[in-house]
């Protein structure tokens, strides 16, 4: 087992390929293999292939989807209902306390709720 870094993407291409082979082993040689090579892919996709964040409010709706909250559930945490239906139609942005409030309740990092995010009017 020779593992070497990923510099092209010819070796990333090589390195999935690889792990795709070896991705049930749960001992030995190869699970070390696809344990390095996991890294190695990881730390290649961050640098040469970053996926972005999303903004905030959508962000927002991924979270109610995954656990199945309606607007409805958001009134008190972010304001009346009409104060959310604006919030979640970007036509009000959050404030301090509306993400303090929405970090708490949907665990959602303030990192991604602070972003800057086009109001639509």
């Amino acid at each position: 087992m020779q593992i070497n870094p990923i510099k092209t993407e010819k070796d990333y291409e090589a390195a999935l390929k690889r792990i795709e082979e070896i991705f049930d082993a749960v001992e030995g040689p190869e699970a070390n293999e696809l344990e390095i090579l996991s890294l190695l892919v990881d730390n290649y996709e961050n640098e040469h292939h970053p996926i972005e964040a999303p903004d905030p409010i959508e962000a927002i709706k991924i979270r109610m989807e995954e656990k199945h909250l309606k607007q409805k559930d958001l009134i008190g945490v972010i304001g009346s209902k009409g104060v959310v239906s604006e919030v979640l139609h970007k036509r009000r942005g959050l404030s301090i306390h509306m993400i303090r409030n929405i970090q708490k309740m949907l665990n959602i990092p303030a990192s991604i709720l602070i972003q800057e995010y086009k109001l639509s009017h």
